[in-house]
């Protein structure tokens, strides 16, 4: 009888090591790719949830601008401090955004920012039947340019810019269940003991800061996508 010789079966005691360490580089692998679908995820979660769009800078943007100064905007309106307020948080969104660096002195900035408050004011846009305001309707309208400092050189432009806000004018219109409301620090309990001037008042005061906001969201976006 013929009988099959087996071939031994070498054993090395390294084998079992480099079979463990194997084991544990593929496992590391694996878990650093979950790491990475999991935090993209999360970003993808934050940045959906916050509604925060984060602007790029334009194709048509000066390659040379990269820190600008914003001047005072200058005020044409009978309203005394808008403009402080324009300029203050038009500053506050470049320091924010970071897309481009916002200098502390002219000096020291490649550009300057410089704008011109055309408008601001409310007025009525419904009564009842009774001629009782119903809601007042916040407009403010600008102009702002970007110039190079040295050379001086226009390099873009914008003007009548217009954004509106509408807030209630009598105690009856107000929803305190709408999102608008809850974002604000007026307490729905309060809204009974106010009269109606004092809560168009408060209210306006409180539209004036968004309004304000939002325009400098707006102009620090038309800026940096030059359109």
């Amino acid at each position: 009888m013929n009988k099959t010789k087996s071939n031994p079966v070498e054993y090395s005691p390294d084998r079992g090591r480099v079979d463990s360490t194997e084991k544990l580089f593929h496992g590391a692998k694996f878990e650093l790719r979950n790491c990475v679908v999991v935090l993209g995820i999360i970003l993808a979660l934050v940045g959906g949830g916050c509604g925060y769009r984060f602007s790029t800078i334009g194709e048509g943007f000066p390659k040379g601008v990269r820190t600008v100064f914003v001047t005072t905007f200058v005020n044409t309106t009978r309203d005394v401090g808008i403009e402080q307020e324009i300029t203050s948080a038009l500053r506050s969104e470049f320091r924010r955004r970071g897309e481009i660096r916002l200098a502390d002195r002219l000096e020291d900035a490649d550009a300057m920012v410089t704008g011109v408050v055309r408008s601001f004011g409310s007025r009525i846009v419904s009564v009842n039947k009774n001629d009782e305001v119903l809601q007042f309707e916040l407009s403010l309208v600008v102009d702002m340019s970007l110039r190079r400092r040295s050379p001086d050189e226009l390099l873009w432009r914008t003007q009548g810019i217009r954004l509106v806000e509408v807030y209630s004018g009598s105690r009856g219109t107000v929803v305190t269940t709408s999102s608008a409301f809850k974002t604000g620090t007026l307490n729905s309990r309060d809204v009974p003991q106010f009269t109606d001037i004092q809560l168009s008042e408060t209210l306006g005061y409180r539209a004036r800061g968004q309004v304000v906001e939002q325009f400098a969201r707006k102009l620090h976006q038309r800026l940096v996508e030059m359109f």
